[in-house]
């Protein structure tokens, strides 16, 4: 029989240290190319032209169909489906039995009794055990994000998954549509048509403009492909490859990987003897400058991710009578920190100095761990998280991602310590180094301007 996550959590005896040296290595997005031109204009691009984002490979899919699709669902999210007709998304947050944040992703409801998750594997996950194991009436369908490093073989997923977004999308889907820009509301679907063929289609804004995303069956991608490139070069269309794709969220304001909150609590036992030890949650890693032996500190709650909005007591769901205790009180808040110029400097300039440098800052992308926990300080005393870093050529200035204390205001001046305690931990994508504390200002989300406008309200602006 193959060891499961509770028996490696076992073994382990501090998930913490388990997760904070794992060999896992660093996060690559497969397939797509690492840059079609370079990152710095296709990030420009999402701001003054168009994109095409690649979302065909990086992400788990899971179908759910039958009579009990939607109970299933409603019962593992935070979010009230009284009004989820077809042709209706939604953001799906599910949660541990004790209020903390397992993952969260799109969900998409494409016929009577037939729903797709689209997320990271820990919600996909979650899914599939309460799905084989809760005896609901449903069929269950899982595509895994396509491999890491593929070995020269041929890969293949259900369906390829796109996006057109930017300021220029609506005159490239109404080049693609042959016809006006479809009139489909946020997070509503529709079909549209592309070189006769009928796609699905989620009205979106990634990047802070209107667009779609669309999808169809994998064959036809590459079809596709060609014909959103062909229709896109009169309005400045440009691909965006892996390096750059994930840190469009640092302008848009979504925190993308924090640790689901799967390894404590004897009600998530059997989840863990579920688990194998060899998935996600069991080779994934921690890292950054804070440090706890309580992995607790660790999860977060759907209020200080930004969903605060999303959560309704209108239904049973797992989780319910936890955020009940806590709905009324005061929690962190979700913010943007925009880093200090000069002290990021030191940490490149110590590239060429005698001894150990400062904790490598990588571009557009600094994250080198699954879920990354920098501390913020203000005042000397802990205040947050920066939980996801990167480099916007945009508003040239590296950014991150995190939650503060509800007294920390707008404007204010923080710090951020970057680096590893005690020369760093033993994972592979850690080199020995010092730690550097960098001045950071507590700034909004989203970042950007016009995802700051043009959003509706909801998980991005945290508004209701």
């Amino acid at each position: 029989m193959s060891q499961s996550l509770e028996d490696l959590l076992q073994k382990a005896g501090n998930p913490v240290q388990m997760l904070r040296n794992s060999q896992i290595g660093a996060y690559v997005y497969p397939v797509v190319p690492s840059e079609y031109s370079n990152w710095r204009d296709e990030q420009r691009a999402w701001r003054d032209s168009c994109v095409l984002f690649d979302q065909s490979h990086h992400m788990a899919e899971i179908y759910l169909k039958g009579p009990d699709a939607i109970k299933l669902i409603s019962y593992l999210t935070i979010n009230s489906f009284a009004n989820f007709p077809v042709n209706r998304a939604k953001q799906m947050v599910p949660c541990s039995y004790d209020g903390f944040v397992i993952g969260d992703g799109i969900l998409f409801h494409l016929e009577e009794n037939h729903v797709v998750f689209v997320g990271r594997a820990p919600s996909v996950n979650w899914i599939q055990f309460h799905a084989e194991t809760g005896g609901y009436k449903v069929d269950v369908v899982r595509d895994d994000r396509s491999p890491s490093r593929t070995g020269g073989k041929a890969v293949t997923r259900k369906v390829y998954r796109y996006q057109i977004q930017g300021p220029n999308a609506e005159k490239v889907i109404e080049k693609l549509n042959g016809g006006p820009f479809p009139n489909i509301k946020f997070f509503h679907m529709d079909v549209i048509k592309i070189k006769g063929r009928n796609v699905r289609a989620l009205r979106h804004g990634m990047a802070g403009a209107p667009g779609l995303e669309i999808w169809g069956p994998y064959a036809e991608g590459e079809e596709i492909r060609a014909a959103i490139v062909e229709a896109g070069k009169d309005f400045g269309l440009v691909e965006v490859g892996s390096r750059a794709y994930a840190t469009n969220t640092l302008e848009s304001g979504w925190i993308p990987s924090p640790l689901p909150a799967v390894y404590t609590g004897e009600k998530m036992k059997a989840y863990r003897q579920w688990l194998p030890a060899t998935g996600y949650e069991g080779t994934g890693s921690i890292g950054g400058s804070f440090v706890s032996n309580n992995i607790e500190d660790y999860y977060m709650t759907p209020y200080e991710l930004g969903y605060g909005p999303f959560v309704k007591f209108d239904h049973d769901f797992i989780g319910k009578e936890a955020l009940e205790k806590i709905a009324t009180k005061s929690h962190r808040k979700k913010v943007t920190f925009a880093w200090n110029s000069d002290d990021v400097l030191k940490v490149f300039k110590s590239l060429f100095e005698k001894g150990d440098p400062f904790k490598y800052i990588d571009l557009p992308l600094s994250n080198y761990t699954s879920a990354s926990y920098d501390k913020i300080l203000a005042n000397g005393k802990a205040a947050g998280f920066s939980m996801f870093a990167g480099y916007s050529y945009n508003e040239r200035s590296m950014l991150s991602l995190g939650v503060v204390d509800p007294d920390i205001e707008i404007g204010n001046e923080v710090t951020l310590v970057w680096g590893e305690e005690g020369g760093g931990t033993k994972k592979t994508t850690v080199e020995r180094h010092r730690q550097i504390e960098i001045k950071a200002i507590v700034s909004p989300v989203p970042y950007g301007e016009v995802a700051r406008k043009t959003y509706a309200a909801g998980w991005r602006t945290g508004k209701a």
